[in-house]
């Protein structure tokens, strides 16, 4: 009888348990597509192009457009070293070749061949260096893998690297059914599988140099973040350029403001004093680490500026020089007062520019100060005083009935009083969050009067910083006064930062891009799609570059200094970041350490 359910049944062998995951299970893509002229990695398209053609000769640096182009890429190049012996037996041959054949055209009578003669005397160039050992030869190899979304993409920017590199006078094309060999070829092993080179010895190869990346790094100066091309610092001097002018676009939360406040902190470091005008109330916490001055200036303050101060002039300037400045700045401030509005902003008719200017000049003599004498002692007259010869002047009464609320009425308290603010510490924050804003920009112009006053008198390495400036864009006039202080600023060493979240109104305004064109240095951080094309016309930025800007995280974006801009990310150390943030649920965390560590020292 058979059971086969009796037979000896093999041994299964024990397995042994499989590894959750190895490295080539956490760096291996879930697919991996070949094709004749792509591959696709996941969703991402891939294609590999090689270098087969070069000219004569290569200028120095001319990879670096390719390597800064604003698109996703690898680029791998290869050196091998060949055998000095072989290439000059090579070389031998060659120049006996072409010899021969300019003795025969010549034997022929046929006119002179120059691209002979041309590659006759570099061959023979060549050699001799070969022999006296100058020179060594390579066989070169330069591959880019350009990725993309889709096929289409990838072909666009396929098309726009080899405009590139044929304005150069440098050919490529793609690696055609070695696109695996390619891939492989540029990624970070160093393993030259396509093995396509070109013969080049040692002065043209070392213009392949790829360390040439966009830097704006130099001994001294600020750091102002990370360069996102080649993870180098942004460290720079800001008075190092023609002027030490900053202007800074970003929307609101972009990280404008944080980016400002750690300028402050670093550029204290260097011996700077900054003052701040701060709309939003959100410097005060920074002055009060700083032990800087905190001042704030609203309707009920108890600080005041008189627009009628006199700055003490300089060695090359005179007492009328200075006068007639100071009284052309205070027409500016009153038609912003007292102008009436139109949809191009203050306005007064030139009768009432006239009577303003004979009475400005007669205020002041009531207190003998005139232009031809020196007033540096004198007590500047006010606001009240200018109200009493309006009154008095023919067709003056108009003119000194709306002045009436600034010396009597509701703002009286704000203007209409002697200086009693002083700058005396390295940062000083002027805070304007409870003026109402009708009189921001009124605040705005007069703070910064008083700051020009300042600089004008003393010559000092400062810093004017102005926060949410679009406010002071709205009036011609202010927007002149704030141009002509930028384009001054140099001769003061002064450097004025601008900062502004509404990008139109600021670069829509007659001085909005003068002022753009005199700041040596521009910041761009994250914008929304409605302001960025604006942007794009006004720095001339190229599409990635729009794209990045639309795209950045906060705190990144692109620094402009001169003629050179890079990608820029903002760092700060953590306790830099303790003192500058603007998070309020992190100032609140602060707020409660601060409260805990006083209740602690008091029951101690």
């Amino acid at each position: 009888m058979h059971l086969p359910f009796l037979k000896k049944q093999p041994r299964i062998p024990k397995q042994e348990p499989k590894e959750i995951s190895t490295l080539e299970d956490l760096i291996t893509p879930s697919s991996f597509k070949i094709a004749g002229n792509h591959l696709q990695i996941n969703d991402k398209f891939a294609r590999t192009l090689f270098v087969f053609t070069y000219p004569r000769f290569l200028q120095s640096n001319w990879l670096s457009p390719i390597i800064n182009l604003d698109i996703e890429q690898d680029i791998a190049f290869f050196i091998h070293p060949s055998d000095t012996g072989a290439v000059l037996k090579n070389l031998q041959k060659s120049v006996a070749r072409v010899q021969s054949q300019m003795s025969m055209q010549a034997e022929s009578g046929k006119v002179r061949d120059p691209i002979l003669e041309t590659a006759y005397r570099d061959m023979e160039e060549l050699r001799n260096r070969l022999q006296q050992g100058t020179e060594k030869f390579f066989k070169a190899g330069l591959y880019l893998t350009v990725y993309g979304e889709s096929t289409q993409k990838l072909d666009k920017l396929v098309n726009q690297l080899a405009v590139l590199l044929e304005s150069k006078l440098v050919y490529a094309k793609p690696a055609l059914f070695q696109m695996q060999k390619g891939f492989k070829s540029t990624t970070p092993l160093g393993n030259d599988h396509l093995l396509i080179h070109t013969s080049m010895n040692s002065q043209p190869l070392s213009t392949f140099f790829p360390f040439i990346s966009s830097d704006l790094t130099s001994n001294k100066g600020a750091l102002y973040g990370i360069n996102r091309h080649n993870n180098s610092l942004v460290l720079f001097d800001r008075f190092s350029l023609e002027n030490a002018n900053v202007v800074i676009f970003a929307k609101a939360g972009a990280g404008k403001s944080y980016f400002a406040k750690l300028d402050i902190l670093r550029s204290m470091m260097l011996d700077t004093e900054v003052i701040v005008i701060d709309p939003e109330n959100e410097y005060q916490h920074l002055a009060q680490t700083v032990d800087g001055s905190f001042i704030k200036i609203s309707m009920v303050s108890q600080h005041h500026i008189n627009p009628f101060d006199l700055p003490k002039p300089q060695q090359d300037e005179s007492f009328q020089q200075v006068f007639r400045s100071n009284v052309i700045s205070l027409i500016g401030l009153l038609r912003i007062m007292i102008g009436e509005k139109t949809e191009f902003g203050p306005k007064l008719t030139p009768e009432q520019d006239a009577i303003l200017d004979r009475a400005i000049t007669e205020t002041y003599a009531l207190y003998d100060i005139k232009a031809d004498s020196d007033f540096s002692d004198k007590t500047p007259p006010t606001l009240s005083d200018l109200e009493t010869v309006l009154q008095s002047m023919e067709g003056g009464a108009d003119l000194a009935i709306r002045l009436e609320k600034y010396t009597k009425g509701t703002f009286a308290g704000f203007l209409n009083q002697q200086t009693n603010v002083s700058l005396d510490k390295q940062l000083t924050v002027f805070n304007i969050r409870d003026m109402e804003d009708e009189l921001r920009p009124i605040a705005m112009y007069l703070i910064i009067h008083h700051i020009w006053n300042l600089v004008r008198s003393k010559l000092k390495k400062r810093i004017l910083m102005i926060d949410e400036a679009w406010w002071m864009m709205q009036y011609q006039d202010a927007a002149s006064f704030l141009f002509g202080i930028a384009k001054r600023a140099r001769k003061y060493y002064l450097g004025v930062t601008t900062i502004t979240q509404d990008i139109e109104d600021f670069v829509n305004s007659p001085y909005g891009k003068p002022i753009v064109t005199n700041s040596s240095l521009q910041l761009l951080l994250r914008q929304s799609p409605a302001a960025v094309d604006v942007l794009q016309k006004t720095f001339y930025l190229t599409d990635e570059e729009k794209f990045l800007l639309l795209e950045s995280s906060i705190g990144e974006g692109l620094f402009f200094a001169g003629s050179k801009h890079i990608a820029i990310k903002v760092v700060a150390s953590y306790a830099e970041d303790q003192v500058i943030t603007s998070d309020p649920a992190q100032l609140l965390e602060i707020e409660k350490a601060k409260q805990e560590l006083a209740e602690e020292n008091n029951q101690e």
